[in-house]
Protein backbone atom coordinates (compact mmCIF):
# COMPACT_ATOMS: atom_id res chain seq x y z
CA UNK A 1 0.00 0.00 0.00
CA UNK A 2 1.52 3.25 -1.31
CA UNK A 3 2.46 5.78 1.87
CA UNK A 4 1.94 9.94 2.08
CA UNK A 5 5.71 10.00 0.43
CA UNK A 6 5.25 7.55 -2.38
CA UNK A 7 2.80 9.87 -3.61
CA UNK A 8 5.30 12.44 -4.32
CA UNK A 9 6.07 13.40 -7.88
CA UNK A 10 9.50 14.26 -9.12
CA UNK A 11 8.40 17.75 -9.69
CA UNK A 12 7.71 18.34 -6.40
CA UNK A 13 10.94 16.80 -4.99
CA UNK A 14 12.68 19.39 -7.70
CA UNK A 15 10.74 22.22 -5.87
CA UNK A 16 11.99 20.99 -2.54
CA UNK A 17 15.67 20.37 -3.44
CA UNK A 18 15.60 23.98 -4.99
CA UNK A 19 14.28 25.62 -2.00
CA UNK A 20 16.80 24.34 0.21
CA UNK A 21 19.27 25.24 -2.26
CA UNK A 22 18.04 29.12 -2.18
CA UNK A 23 17.63 28.75 1.37
CA UNK A 24 21.47 27.37 2.19
CA UNK A 25 22.39 30.50 -0.47
CA UNK A 26 20.21 33.34 1.79
CA UNK A 27 21.76 31.93 4.88
CA UNK A 28 25.08 31.97 3.84
CA UNK A 29 24.81 35.15 3.35
CA UNK A 30 22.86 36.40 6.08
CA UNK A 31 25.48 34.43 8.20
CA UNK A 32 28.22 36.44 6.24
CA UNK A 33 26.24 39.77 6.99
CA UNK A 34 25.69 40.12 3.04
CA UNK A 35 21.82 40.02 3.38
CA UNK A 36 20.01 42.82 5.08
CA UNK A 37 16.85 41.00 5.47
CA UNK A 38 15.39 37.62 5.97
CA UNK A 39 13.85 35.79 3.18
CA UNK A 40 10.03 35.36 3.35
CA UNK A 41 8.31 32.20 1.88
CA UNK A 42 7.37 35.09 -1.25
CA UNK A 43 10.99 35.61 -1.49
CA UNK A 44 11.80 31.68 -2.22
CA UNK A 45 8.92 31.48 -4.15
CA UNK A 46 9.23 34.15 -6.53
CA UNK A 47 13.41 32.85 -7.31
CA UNK A 48 11.33 29.80 -7.78
CA UNK A 49 8.81 30.86 -10.07
CA UNK A 50 6.04 29.45 -8.10
CA UNK A 51 3.18 30.17 -5.57
CA UNK A 52 4.14 31.10 -1.89
CA UNK A 53 1.17 28.43 -1.50
CA UNK A 54 2.49 26.13 -4.33
CA UNK A 55 5.41 26.63 -2.29
CA UNK A 56 4.43 25.52 1.25
CA UNK A 57 1.94 22.56 0.33
CA UNK A 58 5.13 20.98 -1.64
CA UNK A 59 7.36 21.88 1.11
CA UNK A 60 5.35 20.61 3.55
CA UNK A 61 4.34 17.54 1.11
CA UNK A 62 7.75 16.49 0.15
CA UNK A 63 10.03 17.22 3.21
CA UNK A 64 7.18 16.86 6.43
CA UNK A 65 7.68 20.24 7.97
CA UNK A 66 6.65 24.08 6.77
CA UNK A 67 9.20 26.30 5.38
CA UNK A 68 8.92 28.13 8.28
CA UNK A 69 10.06 25.76 10.39
CA UNK A 70 13.31 24.48 8.42
CA UNK A 71 13.75 28.22 8.13
CA UNK A 72 14.01 28.39 11.90
CA UNK A 73 15.51 24.99 12.61
CA UNK A 74 18.57 26.66 10.11
CA UNK A 75 18.56 30.10 12.03
CA UNK A 76 18.93 28.52 15.35
CA UNK A 77 21.52 26.13 14.06
CA UNK A 78 23.55 29.26 12.30
CA UNK A 79 22.94 31.03 15.88
CA UNK A 80 24.69 28.26 17.92
CA UNK A 81 27.73 28.28 15.48
CA UNK A 82 27.98 32.26 15.54
CA UNK A 83 27.56 31.92 19.51
CA UNK A 84 30.47 29.15 19.91
CA UNK A 85 32.90 30.55 17.21
CA UNK A 86 32.88 34.03 17.48
CA UNK A 87 33.30 36.43 20.40
CA UNK A 88 30.53 38.73 18.78
CA UNK A 89 28.29 40.43 21.31
CA UNK A 90 24.68 38.46 21.31
CA UNK A 91 23.45 41.86 19.95
CA UNK A 92 25.90 41.76 17.35
CA UNK A 93 24.98 38.53 15.89
CA UNK A 94 20.99 39.10 16.72
CA UNK A 95 21.68 42.05 14.11
CA UNK A 96 23.80 39.70 11.64
CA UNK A 97 20.83 37.68 11.62
CA UNK A 98 18.31 40.55 11.27
CA UNK A 99 17.11 40.16 14.65
CA UNK A 100 16.73 43.00 17.07
CA UNK A 101 18.25 41.49 20.29
CA UNK A 102 15.63 41.11 22.22
CA UNK A 103 13.72 39.27 19.50
CA UNK A 104 16.36 37.26 18.73
CA UNK A 105 16.83 35.90 22.78
CA UNK A 106 12.56 35.03 23.01
CA UNK A 107 13.45 33.61 18.81
CA UNK A 108 16.27 31.65 21.17
CA UNK A 109 15.04 30.63 24.11
CA UNK A 110 11.71 29.54 22.37
CA UNK A 111 14.07 26.57 20.45
CA UNK A 112 16.92 26.09 23.24
CA UNK A 113 15.02 26.74 26.54
CA UNK A 114 17.66 28.74 27.23
CA UNK A 115 18.98 32.49 26.31
CA UNK A 116 21.98 32.64 23.89
CA UNK A 117 24.20 33.77 26.84
CA UNK A 118 23.17 30.87 28.53
CA UNK A 119 23.79 28.55 25.65
CA UNK A 120 27.34 29.76 25.09
CA UNK A 121 28.36 29.81 28.88
CA UNK A 122 27.19 26.46 29.26
CA UNK A 123 28.90 25.42 26.14
CA UNK A 124 31.84 27.19 26.57
CA UNK A 125 32.32 25.44 29.99
CA UNK A 126 31.48 22.00 28.36
CA UNK A 127 34.32 22.43 25.70
CA UNK A 128 36.77 23.71 28.63
CA UNK A 129 36.08 20.66 30.53
CA UNK A 130 36.46 18.17 27.32
CA UNK A 131 39.97 19.52 26.16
Amino acid sequence: MPTEKDKVSVRQKEIAAQYLHELDKHLIDLKNGKADKTFEIKDLAELLFISPKHLSNTIQDVLGKSPCDIYEEQLIKISKELLLTTDNAISHIAQTLTFDPSNFTKFFKSYEGTTPKQFRELNSKTELLTK
